[in-house]
């Protein structure tokens, strides 16, 4: 079983980058691209996800772009609506702000900042119920991989997001598997791994959800234009989650182009 007929996605995961006129070049240079050489969403869909006070600028320089470019939260807040919350945004929030798409459960989030089950379930939660789609990230750690755990760890953190879906909302959702050794390394898993781990993730969600076979999986751990033809040639590899490279209009393009095969 494979997901090979599913549109891919491309992504791009600015994390605390750039500057403010540096993030505005970016946009100009790949709404350049894409007007030179469209990528139609039939062939790939192609979001970016800025910091959250960039969202909305983002979202405004990319208006009249066609086709569309999402533009992606990297994170949501586990407490919902409107309140006394320092420094939260909530679901509800981006919503209201025509924000439609959102990460969570990244590898950064959980380690650095502390991200539990409990949090990641509540921020799900949250975010389905504003209707929000979610591009859920898992993956393991070099430690846990070399122990043997890896696939372990991943359908666990599967596991933790099918406790919180609705059978009716599967279909807002997107997994990423990023091996946290591969982010931001310049090591990444050779598309034989990635595959087979792709694979295996397949495997869970069609066993839990009728959607399993439509889920699109997207590979994230230094994903570059050198490697993303190989991986986009798997089966289960439906996409990237692209973080350095997206900052490079060209190079964030040119994956997107390996994925929608107009190379």
């Amino acid at each position: 079983m494979s997901g090979s007929n599913i549109i891919p996605w491309v992504v791009g995961n600015w994390k605390m980058n750039p500057m403010q006129a540096d993030a505005q070049q970016l946009i100009q240079d790949l709404k350049q691209l894409l007007q030179d050489a469209p990528i139609t969403e039939q062939q790939c869909h192609i979001g970016v996800a800025p910091i959250s006070i960039a969202l909305l600028s983002v979202k405004q320089s990319l208006q009249n772009v066609s086709p569309a470019v999402k533009v992606v939260a990297q994170d949501v807040s586990q407490m919902a609506g409107t309140g006394a919350y320092t420094g939260e945004v909530s679901a509800e929030l981006l919503k209201d702000s025509q924000i439609d798409y959102v990460l969570v459960g990244h590898s950064e989030r959980r380690e650095i900042f502390g991200d539990d089950v409990t949090k990641i379930k509540a921020k799900i939660s949250n975010a389905l119920n504003a209707h929000l789609h979610i591009i859920y990230c898992v993956g393991e750690s070099l430690e846990q991989r070399e122990a043997g755990q890896a696939e372990q760890i991943v359908l666990q953190q599967i596991c933790d997001l099918a406790a919180v879906v609705k059978p009716e909302q599967w279909h807002n959702i997107v997994i990423a598997y990023e091996p946290i050794w591969a982010i931001g390394t310049g090591k990444t898993a050779s598309p034989q791994d990635a595959q087979a781990m792709h694979a295996k993730i397949r495997e869970g969600l069609t066993q839990i959800t009728t959607e399993g076979q439509r889920t699109a999986i997207l590979y994230g751990g230094s994903v570059k234009p050198e490697n993303a033809v190989e991986l986009a040639a798997c089966p289960d590899i439906n996409g990237a989650l692209v973080g350095g490279a997206s900052l490079n209009a060209e190079s964030f393009y040119k994956i997107a182009q390996a994925f929608a095969k107009t190379e």
